[in-house]
């Protein structure tokens, strides 16, 4: 069809947009004459009968791919106005200008059929409404997302080729540069070099990315890091350094390439998934110079992958400093779960707990266990002392049967050819377990020697016959403790019996060896605290005869200690008459008062009256022992009165005492008197 025929008035009514791209800045720059086609397609819309400001020329997508058009706003802004029927024709110097995507290409073509807008390339017009010119733009199309798949091959052929061998330059980490001969080497830099060994190091010691980062803190040390420009600054370690540097092979003197995998999405934004080692496309171990060897690299990646945040079965914790020797180990015996550890600073000690409370957190169903960890990690640390008695008892029993054997043998008639055969293969197979016994001891040996640092390895040389005295040295620390811990035992299940007062203990040990212990359930705070009954008993006997003063002093004099200064350790404690009065009424002891009024004992009224006299009288005759008084509550006193009446001579013995004082104070009130007469 005649181009001109396919040229209306209805096109000629509106826009003609040029779209011009070129893939990359450096095309920009340098490849100018495809510009200058680009442009010198107004000619061709002008000749159509297009007038010049009709042309709208969309260049603003320069320097970017043709992949795709989600990240090209000038594609985006010509799809639109080619949709709302601005656009009479779209112009490009080919198709690969406006598209190398064939999904891209193919809406334009369907946009600008529905909207009757043609489109015009170097070769000619074409209408998308035609079925044959539609199926011409749909194979050019094709042929360009092709072309690009073949360029695409070609550059990733060469660069794939390069890296297999470890030829292919890639940007180095910090710590590494490559020197003027192209082999990668260390960092020339002293400081650089002594920094990054220093990090790596302090990571096999505490094991954990974020401990690092904090010993990092702690030390007052900053850790290099490289800007875009190749400067290297020194700035505060992070977590997500750490881990940047644990994980990347080059460090370990391996050259790695294809470790990461880049796609788009939708909407034109870059993703990146890591790929798992065995999918990389090049790994060279032993390439160039590391900081740590291969296999070192190695153990740190299975420790931060045990380290990791998904929570499944198999995860142990990475030991930490904190006191609960089965962190991470400790499964519920109910739920199956894992045990949460918590601590608590309580009277100047951390004590560790070991909490279910999943259930309780995520649905609001009651608690599982807490169980307090003291108690429970002592009895699984005294089986890792037992553990090698264990295999030292398998190799005496390999001996014993052994020597067993060879006993049997030596006393068998050598004529007795069948018999002494199958003795000596009885003699020979007993001799293999024995040995298999030994070199087994001796590589569990290895694997708890194995965990320790440097210092703790030292000072196990000379105690390797005493793995007790390693256990309770105070120098060394609960991580290294637990780690220990994970190389004889899988996991503990823990069992709260709170009818009987005890706690199943279930230690699985790695190979599947099973024990468990009952121990008595620690007791409470609240429990820990309480006052010994056998006080109790002796402060119920005290009351009949004394006041809480005097039995707090008869209890410091024996000895006795408040419950709470007990469990402390506190020496210096004592019992006072408050702490007396508190047991009577906490325990419900009966009291000195009532206790008295059992006996027969008399209120200074009830007294008074029984007597005839005075109540102050009552108190001056118990003061000068006419009458017993008894003190309950400190100053306070019940009476005690003779199975009969005072006798009469004890009445005129008081009778006459009292006018003895009373004549005694009218004489010394006479002179005054007779003084005053004078005056």
């Amino acid at each position: 069809m005649n181009v001109h025929l396919k040229v209306q008035q209805r096109h000629l009514d509106r826009r003609a947009y040029l779209y011009i791209r070129q893939s990359s800045m450096r095309q920009v720059l340098e490849n100018a004459e495809s510009a200058k086609r680009q442009y010198a397609l107004r000619g061709r819309a002008i000749a159509l009968g297009w007038r010049d400001e009709q042309i709208v020329v969309i260049d603003n997508d320069q320097g970017e791919s043709g992949a795709s058009a989600a990240w090209r706003e000038g594609f985006q802004r010509l799809v639109s106005d080619v949709g709302m029927g601005h656009a009479g024709i779209v112009m490009g110097l080919e198709v690969s200008r406006l598209a190398r995507n064939n999904a891209d290409w193919q809406r334009l073509l369907e946009i600008c059929a529905l909207a009757d807008t043609l489109i015009l390339d170097e070769d000619g017009v074409y209408d998308p409404a035609s079925f044959n010119d539609r199926l011409l733009l749909g194979l050019k199309g094709t042929v360009s997302e092709a072309e690009l798949h073949v360029i695409k091959a070609r550059l990733r052929g060469g660069i794939l080729n390069k890296a297999r061998r470890g030829e292919f330059r890639c940007p180095l980490p910090t710590g590494l540069v490559y020197d003027p001969s192209g082999r990668v080497a260390l960092d020339p830099d002293r400081q650089i070099r002594e920094t990054i060994a220093h990090f790596f190091e302090t990571f096999i010691r505490v094991g954990s990315a974020a401990q690092t980062v904090k010993a990092f803190r702690k030390e007052g040390l900053l850790f290099p890091s490289r800007l875009h420009n190749s400067q290297t600054v020194f700035r505060p370690l992070t977590a997500s350094t750490a881990i940047r540097v644990l994980t990347n092979p080059r460090y370990a003197g391996a050259y790695a390439y294809g470790r990461r995998q880049y796609r788009r999405t939708i909407d034109g934004r870059k993703t990146i998934r890591a790929r798992e080692a065995d999918d990389w496309l090049a790994c060279i171990p032993n390439a160039h110079p590391g900081y740590i060897s291969w296999d070192q690299h190695q153990e740190n990646l299975k420790v931060l992958k045990a380290n990791g945040q998904g929570y499944d079965a198999a995860r142990a914790s990475i030991p930490r400093e904190g006191p609960a020797l089965l962190q991470g180990r400790a499964v519920c015996g109910q739920c199956g779960r894992h045990f949460r550890v918590r601590y608590a600073a309580r009277r100047g000690r951390l004590e560790a707990w070991y909490i279910c409370d999943r259930a309780h957190v995520y649905r609001g169903e009651p608690m599982c266990q807490s169980i307090a960890g003291s108690s429970v990690d002592d009895a699984v640390g005294r089986l890792h002392q037992e553990a090698d008695q264990l295999r030292c008892r398998a190799v005496e029993r390999a001996q014993a049967e052994a020597d067993l054997a060879q006993r049997r043998f030596m006393l068998v008639d050598p004529g007795n050819r069948l018999v002494a055969d199958t003795l000596e293969g009885e003699w020979n197979e007993k001799l293999r377990v024995l040995a298999n016994a030994r070199e087994e001891r001796e590589r569990a040996q290895e694997r708890d020697q194995f965990c320790l640092d440097k210092a703790v390895r030292e000072r196990l040389v000379a105690m390797t016959v005493d793995f007790h005295k390693l256990w309770a040295d105070p120098d060394t620390p609960n991580r290294e403790r637990k780690r220990l811990i994970a190389h004889i035992i899988e996991d503990v299940t823990l069992v709260k019996l709170p009818a009987e007062g005890t706690t199943k203990v279930h230690v699985r040990f790695k190979g599947g060896k099973l024990q468990t212990l009952t121990i008595p359930s620690p007791k409470s705070a609240a429990q820990q605290i309480k006052t010994q009954p056998g006080i109790i008993q002796l402060v119920d006997r005290l009351l009949d005869d004394h006041i809480y003063s005097e039995i707090a002093e008869l209890l410091n004099q024996q000895g006795y200690r408040p419950g709470e200064a007990a469990r402390r350790g506190r020496h210096d404690a004592r019992f006072t008459a408050l702490r007396v009065a508190y047991l009577v009424h906490q325990y419900n002891l009966r009291s000195r008062y009532d206790r008295l009024r059992e006996r027969g004992m008399l209120t200074k009224q009830e007294a008074a009256e029984r007597l005839g006299i005075h109540e102050q009288t009552v108190a001056r005759w118990a003061k000068f022992g006419l009458i017993a008084s008894h003190a309950y509550n400190g100053h306070y006193c019940l009476y005690e009165l003779p199975a009969s009446d005072l006798p009469q001579k004890q009445c005129s013995r008081w009778n006459r005492l009292e006018d003895r004082v009373a004549a005694r104070a009218i004489q010394a009130a006479q002179p005054k008197l007779s003084t005053g007469k004078e005056r």
